[in-house]
């Protein structure tokens, strides 16, 4: 839609009923009256490799240097309910975020971070409820009543079926846990967000703006429609929904893809759920793109990710994390880490974004390309409805076959030279790429091993049985899941012990 001259006639919105003002329904030019002019962003730095010490130590310096929440990334055998000591973790612990066994790493994990006074973000989904759980025990530990602790889970299952992979259990079984998750939180009055539906995970796979919007508001749907139907209000449950999505390199379209997700998540929850405006505001974390990080040229990926932080904001993002430049090579040093937040708060600080709201509102372009997102993600929506919803269209791969077809298109305009990637098919050099030092993971490996250890000679046996039996228990009845997988984790069952009882209650996911 680009490449000519953008003039009135190329938008045919209404304006009274499509752009609205900033803080009123349907959301196009942003959630809050205000936005940035009175408030930034949440500047929420993702970070998490190794034990929970130096995640600790990564988490402080970022707070140091400004970082206004924390967001923590876990490793491979935590998202999929292994202990660090099982076969199935072997060469993965601490590789691609911290590892966490039972509730000491997780009291290590923010030894001297008060949690009343930071907003944590945990991006884990198949074992969210014991993440949470634990969370909620180091507060305990620490002081703080369930109330004030403040933060989001990620606890969207759906995406990994679809795009991510890091499933346990067949899909009702983990939506009935991530339904219960919801409950709990509400009728604990945590100031949690118990929800962060994902387009992220999707768009990286290869899916386009507009499938990352249709996929991703589908699957809210499935969410919202599951708990209502566990008695939930939506109402209730609804402010306390949040939204996951990345930040790609073309401007203008990523921009409009975050207006047009506000504005078409407010029309359906109105059309579907009656909804009130507090469930109808979209609320949304954004990540830059990963998957477009290249290892050639690494110093370009400083341009990239101010390019896709701009859109981002430009957008109404309410936080944000921006990659480091060095994340196509391994994990973020501290210095790319340091320069990425700086980014964001040159962006908050200097550039003047934030002295408007929605300052592209208006734009002939931006308003075109916001009306074509909504439309096409719509018509995606209808098809999953006629497929049976978002479960019945993942379980027939709807879902993953988009996503591989778009994924291949992209490759192909890579590959031909009909996208430009600098550095990567155009504009190349003979320069090696970087070498990196790697931590010693099989060192890692061992000395969270000897933690868990200690942890278990430590700990009451009967009571660890005894807990294990009652999740167990609660997972083959009807019983909500929450308290049993806390009082778990109080006697310091492990995070494998408790995985290990919810499989042998409902089995595991065997993919097609």
């Amino acid at each position: 839609m680009s490449g000519r001259a953008w003039g009135p006639g190329d938008w045919t919105g209404d304006p009274a009923r499509d752009l609205g003002a900033p803080g009123k329904f349907p959301f196009t030019r942003g959630v809050y009256p205000a936005m940035y002019t009175e408030r930034l962003w949440t500047m929420r730095q993702y970070a998490g490799f190794g034990t929970a010490e130096e995640t600790n130590a990564r988490f402080r310096h970022l707070l140091d240097a400004g970082q206004s929440g924390l967001s923590t990334a876990f490793d491979l055998p935590t998202q999929m309910g292994y202990d660090s000591d099982h076969p199935m973790a072997a060469g993965e612990v601490g590789r691609v975020g911290v590892a966490i066994d039972t509730v000491e790493d997780l009291h290590d994990l923010f030894r001297g971070i008060p949690l009343d006074r930071v907003s944590t973000s945990m991006t884990i989904n198949a074992t969210a409820g014991i993440l949470l759980a634990m969370y909620v025990v180091v507060g305990e530990e620490q002081g703080v009543p369930r109330p004030r602790l403040q933060g989001t889970v990620q606890n969207d299952v759906l995406k990994e079926y679809i795009a991510r992979g890091t499933y346990i259990y067949p899909a009702e079984p983990s939506l009935r846990l991530t339904v219960d998750l919801i409950r709990f939180v509400a009728e604990e009055g945590m100031n949690f967000n118990p929800i962060s539906i994902s387009g992220y995970h999707m768009r990286e796979a290869g899916a386009t703006a507009a499938q990352e919007v249709g996929f991703t508001l589908a699957n809210a749907l499935e969410y919202v429609g599951r708990a209502v139907r566990a008695g939930l209000a939506v109402n209730t449950i609804g402010p306390r929904l949040s939204f996951f999505f990345a930040a790609h390199n073309d401007l203008f379209e990523e921009v409009a893809k975050f207006r047009a997700a506000r504005r078409l998540w407010a029309r359906l929850a109105r059309e579907r759920f009656s909804a009130d405006d507090q469930t109808c505001r979209l609320r949304f974390h954004t990540q830059t793109g990963g998957v477009t990080l290249q290892a050639q040229q690494p110093l370009n990926n400083v341009v990239r990710v101010t390019v896709q932080a701009l859109a981002a904001t430009l957008g109404g993002t309410q936080s944000l994390h921006t990659n480091g430049y060095d994340e196509a090579l391994a994990l973020p040093t501290a210095e790319s880490a340091t320069l990425a937040l700086r980014t964001q708060q040159i962006l908050g600080y200097e550039s003047g974004l934030a002295g408007a709201v929605d300052p592209l509102a208006g734009s002939w372009y931006v308003e075109a390309l916001t009306d074509r997102i909504e439309a096409e993600a719509r018509a995606i929506i209808a098809e999953v409805d006629t497929l049976g919803g978002a479960v019945a269209a993942i379980n027939g791969g709807w879902f993953q076959e988009a996503i591989a077809r778009s994924a291949w298109e992209l490759q192909q305009a890579q590959e031909s030279g009909a996208q430009v990637v600098v550095g990567v098919n155009r504009f190349t050099d003979d320069r090696p790429v970087p070498a990196v030092v790697r931590p010693d993971y099989s060192a890692l490996q061992q000395r969270q091993q000897a933690r868990l250890e200690e942890v278990k000679a430590r700990r009451d046996e009967t009571a660890v049985h005894a807990g294990l039996r009652a999740v167990e228990a609660a997972a083959l009845g009807t019983e909500p899941m929450m308290p049993p997988i806390i009082e778990a984790v109080r006697v310091r069952a492990t995070l494998g012990e408790i995985s290990d009882a919810l499989r042998a209650a409902w089995g595991v996911y065997r993919a097609g």
